[in-house]
């Protein structure tokens, strides 16, 4: 009986409707995770990530600071296996909460099926999948940011005191906001839900105060990474274009008709469905606004910095497919119309009249009177005097009221018997599970292309593939800039013959990322005695057309390059370019290396690549 009763909690709707999510976005995050190499930022997290936690905490008050929780969350997955999957697990699981909560989110705006459609939205965006491969603290973020919102829909809810709710959810957005600060984006879609809901004073209070530790808590690491905004000095404002890449970004499908749909039903969702559009729409809509206004004056802007807003676009759709059916539904021999879920309380209080109008409306337009029961407790047929059951409008899964529960539109005509309200029809269900399904189908080649290494901005591990096999015993590297030296941190074993000729102190010892480098003079003195120079570097430095460095030392490396050496060879990934510099009068004598080209020689495919570097 115990294993009976297990089965029946198990299938229940709402736990399906988190439950499903959860598993789907984890197979799709588990799917090809170790894609066979790093790129940039996922290998300095992994080379601060493999620090001791003084060595971390010393190097965060000049590089990184924003990051800092989450390397010291990484310092802890790393010690237990230090590779490129464990690297990018806490990103598989953050995206699995990330969809589990959706679905939670939407179930309490409006019913288990919402909650499920949405949820599964989310796991199949392909965006959404990127992230939870991604060797970052984004899909961890989006987990608090859904989460915060939940809590903030349950403290509208409460009709007595919250302070618990308020306390979880500060303490929530406060450590959300410590893994990325530009969380902190989403307190001015929550005050515009707040707004839009009519919330009343003890919630503006309850509200404010948890908002107001989260103020005092972010402070000082705003304080502290304003010093460092240097390293985001690589972006540019925000276009047109960035911003339509952004709408195709937030959808299920970001091309063709599975696109257009998504559109469609998200716009449906957010006219007709207001309950859910006073959380989804300021969630979806400010935090991006927000960060590309401001980006107009100092670019901050990166998709994803707002990854937590995508959840807003999924839950939009998926009220906007409830609705379609309910409409399509209604259209039928026999049947009323029903209606989504009402929720009452402070956001569904100032909606009433509202749907009232489009109940009266669609009353008309098919000629019948179809009355509403109300409720706060969710989907449930109304038992009439004849033993049959009429439809109950699945009412308040969001809020719950103060006053006594009224039929939200008493009626003098006697109520439609409904046989089978839409709530409770597993086929509508099982075909919005399938539509989701067959959007996953159309985005399965970008799946695909997205597990290539050749999708990130660059394979470090193929660059020290190719640097183990052919730089001899005593070779010289040269970093330019400094920052990619972390190619020969995360993977040490490319460049263990190889003498790092610009390097001072690693950056352990020193309490930086990339490490400490000699001066000008002594780099010069160095650069003369060598006869060939290995390069790694960023392409754009090395190429003709580049800003001059800010850096004294990083523009004397390049003009050592320009002034005295010869490129003869090179290997490009991305923005990471492998080069072989020789001495011009050498140069001059010796044919092309390996029968290449020179300068823009490519490998026709790189070696087996390193494995990561081990405690």
């Amino acid at each position: 009986m115990d294993g009976k009763n297990t089965a029946r909690r198990l299938a229940r709707p709402e736990v399906l409707a988190v439950a499903v999510p959860v598993a789907v976005m984890l197979g799709i995050g588990l799917w090809r995770l170790d894609r066979g190499g790093m790129w940039g930022d996922e290998a300095a997290t992994f080379l601060v990530g493999r620090r001791t936690v003084p060595q971390i905490w010393r190097m965060l008050h000049s590089v990184d600071a924003v990051h800092g929780l989450y390397y010291l969350v990484l310092h802890v997955v790393l010690a237990v296996r230090p590779d490129e999957v464990a690297l990018r697990l806490p990103s598989v699981c953050g995206a699995a909460v990330s969809a589990g909560l959706v679905g939670a989110l939407g179930m309490r705006l409006a019913g288990p099926r919402v909650g499920l459609w949405s949820g599964l939205l989310y796991a199949v965006t392909p965006l959404i999948g990127h992230y939870a491969q991604e060797g970052r603290s984004y899909a961890i973020v989006s987990a608090g940011v859904i989460g915060a919102t939940l809590l903030l829909v349950t403290g509208l809810g409460r009709s007595g005191r919250a302070g618990r709710v308020w306390a979880g959810y500060g303490g929530v957005l406060a450590v959300t906001c410590v893994l990325h600060e530009l969380a902190v984006l989403v307190v001015c879609a929550h005050a515009v839900t707040l707004l839009l809901a009519r919330a009343p004073g003890r919630v503006w209070t309850g509200w404010g105060r948890a908002v107001g530790v989260v103020t005092v808590v972010l402070a000082p690491l705003v304080w502290l990474s304003h010093g460092q905004a240097g390293q985001v000095g690589w972006l540019v404002a925000p276009d047109w274009e960035k911003a339509e890449a952004l709408v195709r970004a937030v959808a299920a499908g970001p091309t063709g008709m599975v696109f257009r749909m998504c559109v469609l039903l998200a716009v449906a969702g957010a006219v007709r469905v207001r309950r859910v559009a006073r959380v989804a729409v300021p969630l979806l809509v400010l935090p991006p606004t927000l960060l590309m206004t401001a980006s107009q004056v100092q670019p901050l802007y990166h998709e994803r910095y707002v990854l937590y807003a995508f959840a807003g676009a999924p839950l939009l759709v998926a009220a906007g497919g409830e609705w379609l059916a309910g409409a399509l539904a209604g259209m039928g021999p026999g049947r009323g119309v029903p209606n989504l879920p009402h929720a009452r309380g402070h956001l569904g209080e100032e909606t009433a009249s509202a749907e009232r109008n489009d109940r009266d409306g669609l009353r008309r337009l098919l000629g019948r009177h179809v009355s509403f029961a109300g409720g706060v407790r969710g989907p449930r047929a109304v038992p009439a005097d004849d033993g049959q059951s009429r439809i109950s409008s699945p009412a308040g899964v969001l809020l719950a009221d103060h006053r006594d529960p009224q039929p939200d539109h008493p009626h003098p005509h006697p109520r439609p018997v409904l046989r089978r309200p839409l709530s409770r029809r597993p086929l509508l269900t099982l075909a919005g599970v399938l539509a989701v399904g067959l959007v996953a189908v159309h985005d399965l080649p970008l799946y695909r292309h997205d597990r290539s290494p050749a999708h990130r901005p660059e394979n470090l591990a193929a660059v020290t593939g190719l640097a183990a096999r052919d730089i001899r015993p005593g070779d010289p590297v040269l970093f330019v800039p400094a920052f990619w030296r972390i190619a020969e941190s995360a993977y040490p074993g490319g460049f263990g013959k190889a003498r790092d000729i610009a390097l001072k102190e690693s950056g352990a010892r020193s309490g930086t990322l990339s490490g400490e480098e000699v001066g000008v003079r002594e780099l010069s003195a160095r650069l003369a005695g060598v006869d060939r120079v290995w390069v790694v570097g960023d392409g754009r430095v090395l190429g003709a057309r580049r800003p001059p460095p800010r850096s004294p030392v990083e523009r004397a490396k390049l003009a050592a390059l320009e002034g005295q050496f010869m490129p003869r060879w090179q290997y490009r990934s991305g923005r990471v370019t492998l080069r072989l510099y020789l001495r011009r009068t050498r140069a001059t004598r010796l044919a092309p290396m390996n029968g290449l080209a020179a300068p823009t020689g490519l490998l026709p495919s790189p070696p087996p690549r390193p494995r990561p570097a081990r405690s």
